[in-house]
């Protein structure tokens, strides 16, 4: 499947959408194909990571979490957003232990309700936890705090930065959401780039991206 294929021509059929760019169009046909399209995208993505060994999956973490000291680091005691590691995603845990320990606060991001921008609630080591949605682990007190950084797993992802996730629609809606914009980082597992996620105006691409040992910033 090309490009071209996903990409309708305009017509008098568009919608008009705000996004970070002020209101702009796009085909509703071309919307329900790239939906279609990151379906299968999504699935195939996520069941080439879960073949990949634990060994291996904890080497490419720690190679990712040596990327991410170059970047942050816990003496400026930044406030960042990391995550639980669900479905095969690089477990960065220990990492987020060591952040904390040495001064960063750590947030974690919890669904506050349906088609609602994730808030990020206050972690630390020993923290009190309960379950969350898909039976993700979250910090059972709802302390917020709004990150400076945020890292954030890819099921895919392209080089322009366009992060491909579960479908949600979480993470372009939190990011669109703050009122100071975060560094916003994508980490997963070499397989997950991609040629391009076909983005349409609602998707916000990320600024730094490591996938293993290989790292790139977005393209402007």
């Amino acid at each position: 499947m090309t490009q071209s294929d996903q990409v309708s021509s305009p017509c008098f059929a568009h919608e008009l959408v705000l996004s970070r760019n002020g209101y702009e169009t796009v085909d509703e046909q071309t919307e329900i194909d790239v939906a279609r399209w990151r379906r299968g995208e999504r699935q195939r993505l996520i069941e080439a990571r879960l073949a990949i060994t634990a060994k291996d999956r904890a080497k490419i973490a720690m190679e990712v979490c040596k990327s991410l000291q170059k970047i942050i680091d816990p003496a400026s005691l930044p406030v960042v957003g990391v995550y639980w590691p669900f479905r095969g995603e690089l477990d960065l845990r220990d990492w987020m232990k060591e952040l904390s320990n040495s001064g960063a606060r750590i947030a974690l991001p919890v669904v506050a309700a349906k088609g609602q921008p994730l808030v990020f609630r206050v972690w630390h080591p020993g923290c009190r936890m309960e379950r969350g949605v898909w039976n993700i682990p979250v910090p059972a007190d709802d302390r917020r705090i709004e990150p400076e950084f945020v890292i954030s797993p890819v099921v895919g992802v392209d080089r322009a930065g366009y992060r491909l996730g579960y479908g949600g629609g979480f993470y372009d809606r939190t990011l669109a959401s703050m009122i100071h914009r975060p560094h916003v980082i994508g980490v997963g597992h070499p397989v997950a780039e991609i040629d391009t996620i076909f983005p349409l105006p609602h998707d916000i691409p990320m600024d730094q991206v490591f996938l293993g040992t290989t790292e790139w910033n977005r393209q402007v």
